[in-house]
């Protein structure tokens, strides 16, 4: 068994639509008899986009399963002999058999055209709708900048749409007048509701036409009411134009608007199956819908568990109250503690046989790649710990008030050290001490090396952050002299699974 990826190009005016319709011809339909006939086999299709009646494609993606064993690559050429002249598969290939197309994270882009002239023109009446009235693009383009980033976009679909969730990522929304006399409403986006691209462009079009002023469709977000924005434009001027897959998680996702301002920070959910919310502010009427919607979100690319930060208020996110498919429990809480620094101090308890090197900023490609899987290595289970990259790591090296050390025992690197100059003391950022060297007393001797180079820098004050749930390393700042200031943050946690998955 195999699963074969279609890229399908079709103009879709003879047709009900991409999906099985009991009532007319779509473009499912021909593919699973033409597919049926060219394999021997039952073959059902499954499409990303199921486009509308009259709505045509130029990328729509499509998979299906099978035993023969043609080559994946070979079944793209072989079917287009099978197919009606106005559908056309641009290519073939193999994905793993659990690919999903509607299951994976992409970037869906749609073009809607619009003849805009005096008198219409019968050979692009089945790609273009006309409009008689002139059309003032610039405002349509003042317009559109309201609708790019993330919204509820309830206002912009069919009130009979089944999506459970109205918030959508528009990435981009590009409008151009051709030397044809076409205008051109190119948008990308996340995910798009039923009908929206649609209403978007009926929408664009009275503001274009003088019917609403540019600013009027930041008023249609907000009032989330289909009868606020404008008509649904005809099928005919839509064309799926492409569907481009995330190769590569995406790191730190950050939306704002008026509304929230969130990061979501996905760089472990490979190698340690966490992802980390930060809520910098969100609308009280929109948090529960927010917090449920987002951990989703990381649930599906992969977290097994979801940490959530509220930073705006501290009883939110209340524990056993569900979120959507989710329940939250407390974590742990960053406090952030600090110590007057005794000046002339020596590095008391440091023996010869320890030393800190530090690293600068030419050093080799490998020891700093040593050092960044270094610091991974011994921070893997700590709370709220970031995976470092290399990237970031270089970035450390140029700065000059960090400052980046091995902790080397006999010659042997044993451990990490990171400290940060700031205007009100030395920040301790890392102490990581090495599996095989732990219980020598080497994070004791990191802190004594750290308040020695605080002297030696004019500081009064060492500052660090720890996580309540970190005992021993809790345990060790307040037997040295570090004293709680203020809790930072509070942190929630739910293991996540995804709707219907088994323990």
């Amino acid at each position: 068994m195999k699963r074969v990826k279609l890229v399908i190009a079709y103009d879709g005016t003879n047709y009900h639509g991409w999906q099985l319709q009991p009532n007319g011809i779509s473009i499912e339909a021909v593919l699973n008899d033409a597919l049926s006939a060219l394999l021997r086999e039952p073959i059902a299709v499954i499409g990303a986009s199921r486009t509308d009646s009259g709505v045509h494609a130029l990328g729509n993606v499509a998979v299906f399963d099978t035993e023969n064993r043609m080559p994946a690559e070979k079944i793209c050429f072989a079917l287009n002999q099978r197919l009606p002249e106005d559908i056309r598969v641009q290519s073939s290939c193999e994905v793993p058999i659990d690919w999903h197309p509607r299951k994976q994270n992409a970037k869906k882009t749609y073009e809607y055209k619009i003849l805009n002239r005096k008198i219409d023109m019968p050979v692009g009446r089945l790609y273009t709708y006309f409009c008689y009235f002139s059309m003032d693009v610039e405002a349509m383009r003042q317009a559109a900048v309201f609708l790019i980033g993330e919204h509820d976009f309830k206002s912009f679909c069919t009130v009979r749409t089944q999506a459970e969730e109205t918030v959508r990522t528009i990435y981009s929304l590009d409008i151009e007048r051709e030397k044809d006399d076409v205008v051109t409403i190119r948008i990308a986006g996340s995910g798009f509701l039923y009908n929206m691209v649609r209403i978007i462009a009926g929408t664009l079009l009275r503001v274009g036409t003088g019917l609403y002023p540019p600013e009027h469709v930041e008023e249609i977000l907000d009032a989330k009411d289909r009868q606020a924005a404008g008509p649904t434009l005809p099928a005919k001027g839509l064309t799926l134009v492409s569907l481009d897959y995330e190769t590569e998680l995406e790191t730190v996702i950050a939306r704002k608007n008026k509304y929230w301002d969130y990061r979501l920070i996905q760089a472990e959910i490979l190698e340690k199956k966490k992802a980390y919310l930060i809520i910098h502010f969100c609308h009280p009427d929109e948090f529960d819908r927010l917090l449920a919607r987002v951990t989703h979100q990381a649930v599906r690319n992969g977290a097994r568990w979801v940490y959530v930060c509220d930073k705006e208020a501290d009883n939110r996110i209340v524990p056993g109250k569900a979120f959507g498919y989710y329940v939250f429990t407390f974590a742990h809480a960053m406090l952030e503690m600090r110590k007057l620094v005794i000046q002339g101090k020596a590095m008391e308890g440091v023996g010869e046989e320890t030393e800190f090197k530090e690293l600068k900023e030419d050093v080799s490609t490998a020891e700093r790649l040593a050092f960044c899987q270094g610091m991974n290595e011994t921070f893997y289970s700590v709370p709220n710990s970031a995976a470092l990259t290399d990237a970031e790591t270089k970035t450390w090296l140029e700065d000059k008030k960090k400052h980046l050390y091995w902790i080397q025992v006999h010659g042997q690197r044993a451990g990490v050290l990171v400290l940060q100059e700031r205007a009100d003391g030395l920040m301790v950022d890392s102490i990581g001490v090495f599996k095989d060297y732990r219980g020598q007393g080497l994070a004791k001797c990191a802190l004594a090396m750290s308040e020695m180079a605080a002297t030696g820098w004019g500081k009064t004050e060492m500052i660090l952050q720890v996580s309540d749930a970190n005992t021993a390393a809790f345990s060790l700042y307040k037997k040295i002299g570090f004293s709680v200031k203020k809790t930072i943050s509070r942190w929630f946690v739910t293991e996540g699974r995804l709707k219907g998955e088994e323990e």
